[in-house]
């Protein structure tokens, strides 16, 4: 039976009529399916910022928990034209006077000059030694000067030995450079000829052309000889680079503890719970502008996050120097949940307690990075407590999909039913109006009916 928008019976809008009917029977349902769709969405939206804002405090936990962040030291020099310095964290504060008399150098030696370094030489061999290590290089009849250059610094053995040709005004000479410099590693070169002359012997009697030379510095007042002019234990835990020499110009170092690094992870461990504790508020509070309550407000979930995290807040951790706590170094709770530094309370503390201190954060199950990270992971980690209700709001919405699935089905089945009954009451009504004409046609034409006229 077709469906018509006008009633050819009876002239209704049997469209209209059955769409007003679905509409008036399904809006408080899809209202109801809609308000249940958008409250759980909001819920896992406000559990990802949940989630997100716990995971970026847990990071700013890294820097604190390792004992190395609260270990670093720093130096200072007074000028940086003679010497350059750098620190392990095994160096001790202090302060020094240092002198640099003379740099390290590294030896020099030239050949017999020649007058063409493509002349052919004489077949032997060189050994080359420095510092009681050595190696040789096999030189055959065809060998020059120039190859001999390229056989030298190429050989897999060398030892430490820069060859190159330098021309001068008596002519071409190999130079040989000791790659280390100080008087422990000067070079010597021997040769041996296999020829019919003494080619090789008379070419590489060797001539010093730059002494090598030790470093000699000074500090405190106490004189330190070097091969080199990286100068490492001198001083504990610092490492010298020395670039220039003037005995007359002093220069101090000064090594002290860096408390600048462990400043900065503590603010960007503060600033971190802070943007937590703000996120947690929005989502739980009430926010008299938009008149609305955030998704988790009433939830048990953000409540049990701020008290477990506020207990380790606000605990006394046992350290070597007795109980310290955050508020002891100047780390406080304000009344809105937050935290704050007091800038010169912490200052003094690292000063005079940096040990403590490292031990109050860094202490294994036991310090104050441990126990936030144990518990941020229960929440944030894989098959965490918030990866737990993401999963059952999952299986809400799917629920929730099937129900309007079922409903709409439903729907449908009513609007059919509706149809139907309407159509064959425009077909009934169709047929009593046809009944009626052809009853008025016949009375009409009766003999003797008169129409009484209205």
């Amino acid at each position: 039976m077709g469906l018509t928008s006008v009633g050819l019976g009876s002239g209704l809008d049997i469209n209209g009529i059955v769409s007003a009917l679905v509409t008036s029977e399904q809006a408080p349902k899809l209202a109801q399916f809609n308000s249940k769709e958008g409250a759980i969405n909001a819920e896992i939206s406000a559990l990802g910022f949940l989630k997100n804002a716990l995971s970026e405090f847990q990071d700013s936990l890294s820097f604190l928990s390792k004992a190395d962040s609260f270990e670093s030291q720093s130096v200072k020099l007074s000028k940086s034209t003679y010497l350059s310095a750098s620190v392990t964290d095994d160096a001790v504060s202090g302060s020094y006077s240092v002198v640099v008399e003379q740099l390290a150098v590294s030896q020099k030696v030239g050949s017999v000059a020649v007058s063409d370094v493509t002349a052919p030489l004489d077949a032997g061999s060189l050994n080359f030694a420095i510092d009681g290590s050595s190696f040789d290089v096999a030189v055959t009849a065809e060998d020059t000067l120039q190859t001999l250059v390229a056989k030298i610094n190429a050989a897999e053995n060398n030892v430490g030995v820069t060859a190159t040709i330098v021309n001068s005004d008596d002519g071409a000479k190999l130079v040989l450079t000791s790659n280390k410099t100080g008087t422990a590693n000067n070079v010597t070169v021997s040769s041996t000829d296999t020829g019919s002359g003494t080619v090789l012997a008379d070419t590489f009697t060797m001539t010093e052309l730059q002494p090598a030379k030790d470093s000699i510095i000074y500090i405190d007042g106490l004189k330190l000889t070097s091969s080199s002019n990286t100068v490492e234990g001198a001083i504990d835990g610092v490492t010298l680079n020395l670039k220039d020499a003037d005995i007359d110009k002093p220069t101090t170092l000064t090594v002290a503890q860096n408390t600048s690094s462990i400043k900065s992870g503590i603010n960007a461990f503060v600033e971190s719970f802070n943007s937590m504790a703000e996120i947690i508020s929005g989502l739980t509070g009430y926010n008299p502008d938009t008149q609305k309550a955030g998704a988790l407000q009433g939830d048990s979930l953000p409540r049990s996050i701020q008290s477990q995290l506020r207990g380790v807040i606000s605990s006394a951790f046992s350290t070597s120097d007795g109980n310290l706590s955050l508020a002891s170094i100047g780390i406080t709770t304000t009344r809105s949940g937050t935290l704050e530094i007091d800038d010169e309370i912490l200052t003094a503390a690292l000063k005079s307690n940096v040990t403590g201190i490292k031990e109050m954060f860094t202490a294994e199950d036991t310090g104050v990075a441990a126990k936030l990270d144990g518990y941020l992971d229960s929440y944030v980690g894989t098959g965490s407590i918030i990866d737990s209700r993401d999963s059952s709001l999952d299986g809400n919405l799917e629920r929730l999909s099937d129900q309007r699935e079922v409903f709409a089905r439903k729907m449908a089945a009513f609007e059919a039913r509706l149809f139907k009954q309407y159509n064959y009451m425009d077909l009934i009504v169709g047929q009593l109006s046809t009944q009626s004409s052809d009853i008025q046609s016949r009375l009409d034409s009766l003999p003797g009916l008169v129409k009484q006229n209205n």
